[in-house]
């Protein structure tokens, strides 16, 4: 029973609500207070046993008390009731870009579409182009939705598949005959979005392994079900609930390191392995490194790679673009650590739509081993996230000019996140904007724009002195909504020019820019802020967790502007105004 759980059946409730057409405000509270619940810094049991529930801010009566019978029964029978009261697969509908409740709610009133497949017919049909609200381009964006949703039906968000491989491997290491655990695949190599959890179990007796992973108690616990077995190679196949898959390999403990490296992939790479060892008068596969007929014993897969004369290649580079040419030459870039951060931009606090005030985040900050915090609240045309107005923001920088006499070591940037406007220009005036240190430009509307002309939006913006950064530069959100048409290579080629930084967001929904095109501007000598775009203390951490994306994308410490020192920063800021 997780607080990401309870966060997820308070969303829910507020979605229900809305549906039903409901009083807004009492979806409201239940949206506020899954963000709560979600960006907790303390343990919600803890808070439970301490009735300590009620203190937190937007947790009302009635929300406690839901709280509690959440913990009691592992449910909410207000929840279940309003589920009841609809269609289940009205929830369904909500995963359709684009498609909010209220659309949800005529279409079931108007046409009693209860499910995806009744509304991709509808579309089909054409009988949605009469619905009030709707019309021909917005079931034209509910048609590529659903074809969005279809093509990524079985796949999964890394944090979401990351902390379910973590379970299984606890359980896993438990067992006395297991020697190691392995997570493999997708998830090793840091690819954002899955299709699949494998892990790799070294075991002196495989079939005791194999009988212990196959009792119901083991499945139960972890949720798993719909079992496969493959008796040649000691596999074994789950499904977890909403889908995801899950492969066990049961190895012995001499052919863990090959059968960890060929399961995590990807299999690009390990074919051009194969060819490497062929060359060299090997043979290479999943069960050994062999010599003829000799296998020859590796303790781990770095003595693999240095058997093939290659230097040792991180899962996150294993995609057969460039790292083995690399690795044979001892090229290898020397990736990017969480300890070169010296740093974080990107956080959101009370005064837009954070949920930890300013003093909170700058004291967690200090904790993390930080020197510098850049904060960066929403802009005015922000209105849905309580945007910053002249006055607001004229007492946070009083607050910042304070917390900054307060803690001299340390330093904390006055900066915005400003809406790109459709015209290209910031939202702010030129006067307004020149008093900030620092400035993200990020798309928030208007996001079905030919590629012709959100490129030329975004330029337009880069062209503007103040424009520090680029915010989550294509807007995806991962599994919910795909990236805007923009040509990111004349983007990239303006930062090169303007020493305009591009954003990686670093959260798990977002990880924008994409790693292939983190590489690109690399090449292009293009800096990247790793920004956790947080809105509570918890959520610092995020920039951490990014750092293993950033590196996929071949990501030096040179190549990240958060490893800068604050006097490196504040001279880039400078720099950058007088372009």
């Amino acid at each position: 029973m997780s607080k990401h759980e309870l966060a997820r059946i308070f969303n829910e409730l507020g979605l229900l609500l809305e549906i039903k057409g409901e009083n807004p405000f009492k979806a409201g509270a239940y949206y506020k207070a899954a963000r709560t619940v979600e960006n907790l810094d303390e343990d919600l049991d803890d808070l439970i046993q301490e009735d300590r529930l009620a203190a937190i801010p937007g947790f009302g009566k009635a929300i406690v008390q839901k709280i509690l019978e959440w913990k009691a029964t592992g449910t909410i029978q207000y929840y279940e009731e309003l589920k009841e009261a609809l269609p289940s697969g009205l929830l369904d509908l909500l995963r359709v870009p684009g498609l909010g409740p209220r659309k949800i709610a005529t279409l079931y009133s108007a046409l009693k579409i209860t499910g995806l497949e009744m509304l991709e017919r509808a579309c089909q049909e054409n009988l949605l182009l009469n619905l009030p609200g709707f019309g021909a381009k917005t079931q034209a964006k509910i048609c590529a939705g659903i074809e969005f949703l279809k093509e990524h039906r079985h796949s999964f968000l890394w944090a979401e598949g990351i902390e379910r491989a973590l379970r299984i491997r606890e359980h896993l290491a438990a067992h006395p005959q297991v020697e190691e655990v392995g997570i493999a695949g997708d998830l090793r190599r840091f690819l954002p979005v899955g299709n699949r959890i494998d892990l790799v179990v070294a075991a002196q007796d495989p079939h005791s392994v194999r009988a212990f992973c196959s009792s119901p108690a083991f499945r139960q616990s972890l949720g798993l079900n719909a079992e496969g077995r493959d008796p040649e190679i000691n596999m074994l196949s789950f499904e977890l609930t909403g889908g995801l898959k899950v492969g066990l390999t049961i190895v012995d403990p001499d052919t863990f390191p090959t059968a960890l490296l060929f399961l995590t992939g990807s299999a690009e790479h390990t074919a051009a392995l194969q060819q490497i060892a062929k060359e060299k008068g090997f043979t290479l596969h999943s069960g050994a490194l062999q010599k003829g007929q000799e296998a020859i014993l590796c303790r781990d897969e770095a003595e693999i790679y240095q058997k093939l004369g290659l230097s040792y290649i991180p899962p996150e580079l294993r995609e057969n673009r460039g790292e083995i040419e690399a690795a044979a030459a001892g090229h290898l870039p020397q990736l990017v650590t969480a300890d070169d951060l010296q740093g974080i931009f990107h956080v959101h606090t009370t005064a837009s739509d954070g949920v930890s005030s300013l003093r909170e985040l700058v004291e967690a900050s200090i904790a993390a081993g930080f020197k510098y915090l850049g904060i960066a609240d929403h802009s005015r045309s922000a209105f849905y996230a309580h945007g910053l107005g002249s006055e607001a923001l004229v007492r946070q920088w009083a607050e910042i000019d304070q917390l900054n006499k307060e803690y001299p070591n340390f330093t904390i940037f006055k900066g915005i996140e400003a809406d790109i406007l459709p015209s290209g220009e910031l939202d702010y005036d030129p006067e307004t904007l020149a008093k900030f240190d620092f400035v993200i430009g990020s798309i928030h509307s208007q996001f079905r724009m030919t590629e012709s002309e959100m490129t030329s939006r975004i330029l337009k913006a880069m062209d503007n002195p103040f424009l520090t950064m680029l915010g989550h530069p294509t807007g995806r959100i991962l599994l919910e909504r795909p990236a805007y048409a923009v040509d990111l290579e004349a983007v990239l080629d303006k930062a090169a020019r303007t020493g305009v930084i591009i954003e990686f967001n670093a959260n798990p929904y977002r990880l924008d820019l994409d790693w292939q095109w983190c590489r690109r501007a690399k090449e292009k000598g293009v800096l990247i802020a790793i920004n956790p775009d947080a809105h509570s203390t918890g959520e610092l951490d995020l920039v951490r967790s990014g750092i293993l994306f950033a590196r996929k994308g071949w990501l030096t410490a040179q190549d990240v502007f958060n490893t800068k020192t604050e006097k490196e920063v504040q001279d880039h800021f400078r720099r950058r105004r007088k372009l």
